[in-house]
């Protein structure tokens, strides 16, 4: 999400050179952006304020002498270690109450720009200006040997096109679309099936492969870096509303991107080869991390024959 602010920074001065501060586990995907200089780790855990730690933090970044910080999330929190690196420029939305915090606190149009990434590269402009348009797509970088690694780490060796199927979604189960297990029966003739996910998709992902052939299960066995490379072999995607969804639209691969309880007028996949798959119900979409209905039929409803009648017309 964003990347397009950073291409658009790009754009704006070829000459700049950007630092990303970036929480431990999506560092290795900023990595991979060759808009970004250097990957810094925000020590911070979700929630922690730490006020001590952020001003010894904004203290080593004083060294670096910045001339201008975004600052993407809305939190209090976030605004402090620029504060505190006496960075000359600060700019965000104003977010928790942090026009002290921020020099350049913006005040975000809602509905002028519903879409995250919209809201993100709105603040590569000068203030009230307009958001440059067509925005540039994510792009991440993933080369042959960097593939060939993780293959040969994995043990895998695909023959024929491979499908990856993403089945978790770090909000909620809500986001957890129900029929991966038969739609991967629908291509397993067709196609070898790769699981990709986090530790906590292990359990799903076993639940998966027991009933499907020709498939592995590789949820919790990569790193963030590492799922890129994986995701660079497929031949299709499908993926739950999830941080895999915008890796595999960033590498441009054919994908299906399920809906369910949210909604992709807020975080759609930015590329031109993604196909959402959606039930418009009235209850959705409720943004919930459960069903609060309890029949999650915007997951239990949406068949495998839909999600494979789209693949079909994708692989024409």
């Amino acid at each position: 999400m964003a990347q397009p602010l950073f291409k658009r920074l790009k754009e704006r001065n070829g000459n700049s050179v950007l630092d990303v501060l970036s929480p431990p586990w999506c560092a290795p995907l900023f990595s991979r952006m060759p808009e970004v200089n250097e990957v810094l780790v925000n020590p911070f855990g979700h929630g922690e304020l730490g006020l001590g730690a952020r001003y010894r933090l904004g203290a080593q970044l004083r060294e670096k002498h910045y001339d201008q910080t975004i600052v993407l999330p809305n939190s209090l929190k976030s605004a402090l270690v620029p504060f505190f690196a006496k960075i000359p420029k600060r700019t965000g939305y104003v977010g928790e109450m942090r026009r002290g915090l921020l020099n350049d606190a913006r005040i975000l149009q809602k509905s002028r720009y519903p879409l995250m990434v919209e809201r993100f590269a709105l603040l590569a402009e000068e203030r009230n200006a307009p958001l440059r348009r067509p925005l540039q797509y994510p792009s991440l970088e993933s080369n042959p040997e960097q593939q060939k690694a993780v293959l040969e780490k994995l043990g895998l060796s695909p023959q024929g096109k491979v499908a990856i199927f993403c089945p978790g979604a770090e909000y909620g189960p809500a986001k957890r679309w129900t029929h991966f297990a038969e739609l991967g029966k629908m291509l397993s003739e067709e196609y070898e099936i790769w699981l990709v996910g986090s530790k906590k998709d292990f359990e799903v992902g076993e639940a998966i492969r027991a009933k499907c052939a020709n498939c592995h299960n590789l949820c919790g066995k990569t790193g963030l870096d590492e799922a890129v490379d994986l995701l660079s072999a497929a031949a299709i995607v499908v993926s739950n509303d999830s941080g895999l969804m915008h890796v595999a639209a960033a590498l441009g691969k054919p994908m299906i991107a399920i809906y369910g309880s949210s909604s992709p007028g807020f975080t759609p996949p930015l590329s031109d080869k993604a196909v959402i798959v959606k039930l418009e119900l009235p209850c959705s979409p409720c943004f919930e991390r459960e069903c609060p209905l309890g029949h999650f039929d915007c997951m239990n409803k949406l068949s495998p024959e839909i999600v494979y009648g789209k693949i079909r017309e994708i692989a024409k």
